[in-house]
């Protein structure tokens, strides 16, 4: 009598031990199908990737990862405006004159040896360093724009109207500059964010993006953005490129209140010593 329990559970433990065994047999088949779609020689692998592909392909160019912008416009741009900082008079000027300007070329080096060619590579060091590069041309520009209109409104700018209008003209254009690299900085996170794809909604929509069938290869590069800037600071409104974001409304602003006092002082100024 007590041996009846245990052969009744020996085909118990049996169909247990048969079940292990399946699901075992199960999972190794699984891990084997996962490492061939990994390595992509599975069929469905194959198909899966073509699609994804064409997917991609589908997308206009500003939604989907990209080559990534070369980097000579926005270089080309950083040193006209040191070129700018330097030709200012002394007084208008950061003391030492050459502290900033000097500071601006090194930080200039340094991304373009961490993204030499195209702007396309990510680096925990690539965005700060961005972001003080434009702070610093941000900075000595805004103490040149103050001593100038200091110098204006004390009546120590001088009485010829030439350097006054060339001191006027170097600091608004070094200032359509640097909000252009604020814009080129901080929309969608960034060059390389748009590069790789990785912020889907834009701080500003450029008339292409309402048109993707039309433009299918087109995303905004550097000049889009200085363009944004240049038209921002003479007509002191948004044009064909609108701010979607806050803080994208709140830079186009700041940028047409300093763009709007610096002209109409300068203007002023020099139409009275004309006259």
């Amino acid at each position: 009598m007590p041996q009846e329990p245990e052969e009744k559970d020996a085909p118990h433990e049996d169909a247990t031990h048969e079940h292990l065994a399946a699901l075992h047999s199960v999972r190794a088949e699984l891990l084997r199908l996962e490492e061939l779609l990994c390595r992509g020689k599975h069929p469905v692998s194959g198909s899966a990737a073509k699609l994804a592909g064409t997917a991609n392909q589908a997308l206009p160019a500003w939604l989907r990862v990209t080559k990534g912008e070369q980097r000579w416009a926005v270089t080309g741009a950083i040193v006209l405006a040191v070129v700018l900082q330097l030709i200012l008079p002394d007084r208008l000027a950061f003391h030492p004159h050459w502290l900033l300007p000097c500071l601006e070329v090194a930080l200039v080096a340094l991304l373009i040896a961490l993204n030499p060619v195209r702007i396309s590579r990510e680096h925990p060091w690539l965005r700060p360093l961005s972001i003080a590069l434009i702070a610093v041309i941000s900075l000595a520009n805004g103490w040149s724009a103050v001593l100038l209109v200091n110098d204006l409104l004390t009546a120590r700018a001088g009485e010829d109207p030439g350097p006054l209008l060339g001191s006027g003209g170097a600091i608004w254009l070094t200032n359509v500059i640097a909000f252009a690299l604020w814009y080129w900085e901080c929309d969608r996170g960034g060059p390389v964010a748009r590069a790789l794809a990785k912020r889907p909604k834009p701080d500003f929509r450029f008339p292409q993006m309402e048109d993707p069938a039309e433009h299918p290869d087109w995303e905004p590069h550097f000049l889009d953005y200085f363009y944004l800037s240049f038209t921002n600071a003479t007509a002191f409104s948004p044009t064909d490129v609108m701010p979607m974001s806050r803080w994208a409304k709140v830079l186009m602003l700041c940028q047409s209140a300093v763009s709007l006092v610096t002209l109409a002082v300068v203007i002023s100024r020099a139409v009275s010593l004309f006259k």
